[in-house]
């Protein structure tokens, strides 16, 4: 799970170039289970509040019932939510090498 954030957070950024229609729909679907893996690791934890923000990520980013938003309200979306994800990222890595 080290580098799937970052993976993720990279997928999200290339949201915002104009792309094939399947390709955010993969996007979508890959969020949706890295998303869910994410909530059950922090329910494991004993971290709730980590737990339920990305289980409601999950339910966000789900393909099989579209949330329309809109193009500029999903693209910031999924600017927020990369950033989200590199911090993640970097604070256990550095939690890792204390």
């Amino acid at each position: 799970m080290k580098y799937i954030c970052v993976l993720l957070a990279a997928l999200l950024l290339l949201c915002l170039a104009p792309m094939p229609y399947g390709y955010y729909q993969l996007v979508r679907f890959v969020s949706m289970v890295v998303f869910a893996v994410m909530a059950y690791q922090y329910y494991v934890k004993k971290q709730e509040m980590c737990a339920v923000a990305f289980g409601a990520l999950a339910l966000l980013f789900q393909p099989f019932v579209k949330i329309a938003l809109g193009r500029t309200m999903w693209n910031i979306v999924d600017v927020i939510v990369a950033i989200l994800l590199i911090v993640i990222w970097y604070k256990e890595r550095k939690e890792k090498t204390n």
